[in-house]
């Protein structure tokens, strides 16, 4: 059986505001289009992008009845929805963005169906889950609970802590059970911040040209992560995975075609593809593959509206890194 990923995490129904900016405290700006309704959260876009670059992939999250529709796309995107509930009583969970023309967004969440508990993980980890993807948009103890019996049973934990926890969470979150960390770099200098100094550890290379994500990486390097591969997400300067001191790899930005139309999913889309990439068998040598590949595919994302409908196919990624390498 080839190896399978559950997603245990949200399921939103994203509601877009067009808008000329983010709105500031005290202001009213309207909205500058239509409104427009997607399929979204971090668990459904996370499990559709894995599905979308080639990997197995099975979600348990929940919907209301008002956003069924939701299990059907994500079927028709290639993701197991077995484990999606649907409650006859609560509301879908949702998140309001506002988008400006240069790409930007700011998201408001509401957490509906999200928050339901839906068993304990024994019902879920099961053959043959090889992998489990966690964020923050699901209940903290059934986020603890999957991750603890995913570590006693020998698999694979990926943790993207986003929305990032408060800091007297952070202090006591069992670190230790996650072996991969996915950040972006608002939350990586975050999580420093809640965390105690720890020893230099990054290169000269990385020291030069990122001297403020250099800091935040050595920040974080200290026993409560040292069982984490940490891969810190740059936006548009690339991205930089630790491993261990004397393994740290940088890979720049892919280069879009066009402009940027929606940053929304592309953090959503590097963990999907990245995921599959664990998934799909990863060796000292194919850590810049793997991240060129992630890169390219979150860089793809941007240049299309919308979340879970902006990810690429792995076909589609493909095509590009051809481009790329012929030109």
């Amino acid at each position: 059986m080839a190896p399978t990923c559950l997603v245990r995490g949200s399921l939103n129904i994203d509601e877009f505001f067009r808008v000329p900016h983010i709105v500031r405290a005290g202001e009213t700006i309207s909205s500058t289009g239509d409104l427009t309704r997607r399929a979204g959260g971090k668990g459904a876009n996370q499990a559709a992008a894995i599905a979308r670059a080639g990997g197995r992939v099975e979600l348990v999250g929940a919907v209301g009845k008002d956003g069924q529709w939701l299990k059907q796309e994500l079927s028709e995107a290639g993701v197991g929805v077995e484990g999606v509930a649907v409650d006859e009583e609560i509301s879908t969970g949702r998140a309001i963005i506002q988008l400006t023309p240069e790409g930007e967004n700011c998201i408001i969440l509401y957490a509906g169906t999200n928050l339901l508990p839906l068993g304990p993980p024994s019902e879920h980890l099961v053959s043959p889950i090889t992998h489990l993807l966690l964020q923050n948009e699901i209940r903290q103890d059934t986020t603890l609970a999957f991750l603890k019996y995913a570590k006693e049973n020998g698999i694979k934990t990926i943790y993207n802590p986003s929305p990032l926890l408060p800091p007297e969470e952070i202090a006591k979150f069992p670190w230790s059970m996650v072996d991969y960390l996915l950040l972006n770099e608002h939350e990586a200098a975050a999580l420093a911040d809640a965390t105690p100094a720890g020893q230099k550890a990054t290169t000269s290379e990385i020291e030069k040209d990122m001297p403020g994500e250099a800091d935040v990486l050595s920040r974080l390097q200290q026993p409560m992560f040292e069982n984490c591969v940490i891969v810190l997400t740059l936006g548009a300067q690339g991205v930089v995975t630790y491993i261990s001191k004397d393994e740290i790899y940088y890979l720049p930005s892919a280069t879009l075609r066009g402009t940027t139309r929606d940053s929304t999913g592309a953090g959503d889309c590097f963990t999907g593809y990245f995921v599959t990439g664990l998934m799909q068998g990863i060796e000292k040598e194919d850590w810049k593959t793997l991240l060129q590949r992630c890169v390219v595919a979150a860089g793809m994302c941007v240049e299309r509206a919308g979340a879970l409908g902006s990810i690429p196919t792995a076909a589609e990624v493909d095509a590009r890194i051809e481009e790329m390498e012929s030109m």
